[in-house]
């Protein structure tokens, strides 16, 4: 029996923004124990080449909204961007896994095949088929973003760990 792609895709989103929305309240509650101020640890980078932990959060949020949205054929999300508290980071990945919530599996049904055009008409244009684009485009994207928000905020001294960037599944 083969995985269907929303079993592939919505909730390992899910699971994964909430793992995050978890170590963003574990950062808050760090800053305020030890009297650090919340921008320090909202705008750490773990290379300044690299963006903040904002932006890695934004564009986790962006990357599971857009994927889901592009697979069901249904209009992307569009966030704000301008979340910089950790009440605001949070709110945001709220926002995500509620759209993510929206969904049913019968939208992502057969959506292996359907095309996935990402910056159309531009020299940069890539053409998927759903498949490819949630395996081997979409999700390790998705991953790379929670991923360096979970070691930026690791490297900065927040108590966390695998169980932490895991969370509950």
């Amino acid at each position: 029996m083969s995985i269907s792609m929303y079993s592939a895709s919505i909730p390992v989103f899910r699971q994964l923004l909430g793992s995050l929305d978890g170590v963003l309240a574990k950062a808050e509650a760090h800053a305020v124990a030890r009297h650090v101020e919340p921008v320090a640890l909202t705008q750490a980078r773990l290379f300044p080449d690299m963006f903040p932990l904002t932006l890695q959060v934004q564009i986790a949020c962006d990357f599971a909204g857009g994927i889901a949205a592009r697979l069901a054929a249904v209009e992307i999300p569009k966030f704000d961007g301008a979340s910089q508290t950790f009440a605001e980071l949070r709110a945001q990945i709220g926002r995500a896994v509620d759209f993510l919530g929206t969904f049913k599996p019968e939208q992502l049904a057969g959506s292996e095949q359907r095309e996935i055009v990402l910056r159309a008409g531009t020299p940069a244009e890539q053409r998927f088929n759903g498949e490819t684009y949630l395996l081997h485009y979409g999700m390790p994207q998705f991953v790379f973003h929670v991923t360096t928000a979970y070691a930026i905020l690791r490297h900065s001294g927040v108590d966390i760990g695998k169980r932490d960037f895991v969370g509950k599944f």
